[in-house]
């Protein structure tokens, strides 16, 4: 028989510790925030620290069995609950935003864990946080007050069980969902390395050999590029040859293929301006790494600038579509094509690449988010605390040219396979989100009264 008890009556909240009771010398755990897991209970008890280096901080006294909450927003609403085990001679410290519940011998300890780490307990506590915004904080007088559903303690435990039995379940269904997501990031590597070495589609030369035919090469086709810029004095303020390209180390490519730098395949390539940019939430669109991914710009996460701001930004080059903005660091790496109907200009940490007609922008974006552009600035990356490579290591980075129509056929064969990527993605994200339901439909049903 289910009656609804006063948590405070059958667990003891924040219970003393008598620091007497410890010598300096003895080592006790020490539990961080970051060493509890989100809504999953798994608590990480394997730093271990002195008696001495605790007893006089601000840290949280509790022993095995019991049940740490965290009491702080976000980590509250995150579900950074466990029940402590496995301490170091059955004492653990830790963060002050723990609340610590003591289970009586009433009320079994998993059982309360799941009890006020269901997603309903904790909307309850969110709604009575009390505090700054950002700080805000459950306080203990809730959680004594708070009405459990109490069984006896067998029928506690058999509870228990079931949730455990049906978590396991869901918990390997999950984890198979991540180890498709795993696959499909490896898959989305080994398409890209195929397409850059010129494996993905059947090369130029084959065609051409097959069909008794001649073809324009890479080679002659970058010399017709670099021929076209200096006819045309192609790039920003006074016309400059791109630096020799450094062959040492690169890799053997195709036949009808040929190396380049990036600065030799594109017409233009600035930096973005060096003022920080004042950002507003309408206006003028200012494109940087918050919005960035290796799949395109994330709308929602869009940046605006007022007007005079805009015009100052685009002063120098103003982004056209097309046209690749490049993050030079932070997510150093990400390549995004500028959108139809999209006029931007740039923000901070990016810089903007503007193919030639002739060397398609699709394939630059996959060249630069491939390996073979990885190893060149994983070396190059400078600063220790915010990565970034230079303007001029990204100018020098080596790229390779295939011909004019072997290249429309592999970005249309790279764009086919991610397209397939992406779905699967939007259908694995979609299944871990119905998982982490269950799991709250689990603890609902087991709760319920």
């Amino acid at each position: 028989m289910t009656q609804m008890v006063r948590l405070g009556d059958v667990a003891h909240i924040n219970p003393r510790f008598d620091k007497s009771s410890l010598a300096d010398d003895v080592p006790v755990s020490f539990v961080q925030m970051a060493s509890v897991g989100a809504a999953d209970g798994k608590i990480n008890v394997s730093i271990v620290r002195p008696f001495s280096e605790v007893k006089k901080g601000s840290y949280t006294p509790f022993k095995d069995g019991d049940v740490l909450f965290a009491k702080v927003t976000p980590c509250m609403e995150n579900g950074k609950m466990a029940v402590a085990r496995g301490l170091k001679n059955g004492v653990g410290f830790g963060s002050s935003e723990f609340h610590v519940l003591r289970p009586s011998d009433q009320v079994d300890a998993k059982y309360l864990y799941y009890f006020v780490s269901s997603q309903a307990f904790r909307k309850e506590a969110a709604g009575h946080m009390t505090g700054a915004v950002g700080l805000r904080r459950v306080p203990a007088a809730f959680l004594a007050d708070a009405e459990l559903p109490l069984v006896p303690l067998d029928e506690q435990r058999r509870i228990v069980a079931e949730i455990e039995k049906q978590f396991s379940r869901l918990d390997e269904a999950v984890a198979n969902l991540r180890r498709v997501k795993a696959n499909l990031k490896r898959y989305k590597a080994s398409v890209l390395k195929a397409a850059v070495e010129g494996r993905l589609v059947e090369t130029e030369s084959s065609i051409a050999q097959r069909e008794g035919r001649s073809f324009e090469t890479g080679e002659q086709l970058l010399q017709r590029i670099l021929d076209e810029r200096r006819a045309k004095g192609v790039g920003i303020g006074k016309y400059k040859e791109p630096a020799p390209l450094d062959t040492q180390n690169l890799k053997n490519l195709p036949d009808g293929w040929t190396w380049a730098t990036v600065e030799m395949v594109c017409d233009a390539i600035v930096d973005c301006p060096h003022s920080t940019a004042k950002f507003q939430t309408h206006g003028y669109p200012c494109v940087d790494t918050t919005w960035m991914t290796t799949e395109g710009l994330a709308q929602e996460r869009a940046r605006f600038v007022d007007e005079a701001t805009y015009n100052d930004r685009i002063s120098r080059l103003a982004p056209k579509t097309g046209d690749i903005v490049f993050a030079r660091e932070g997510t150093i790496g990400t390549a995004v094509l500028i959108p139809d109907r999209m006029a931007p200009c740039l923000g901070q940490r990016v810089m903007l690449l503007r193919t030639s007609s002739d060397y398609l922008n699709g394939l630059l974006v996959h060249v630069l988010h491939s390996e073979i552009v990885k190893v060149q600035y994983r070396s190059q990356a400078l600063g220790s605390t915010v990565a970034h490579i230079n303007v001029g290591d990204v100018k020098r980075f080596a790229v390779p040219v295939p011909p004019a129509s072997e290249q429309a056929r592999i970005v249309a064969e790279v764009d086919r396979h991610l397209s397939i990527i992406r779905e699967v993605e939007a259908e694995v994200d979609i299944n871990l989100k119905r998982a982490l339901a269950l799991r709250q439909a689990i603890l609902s049903k087991q709760f319920s009264v």
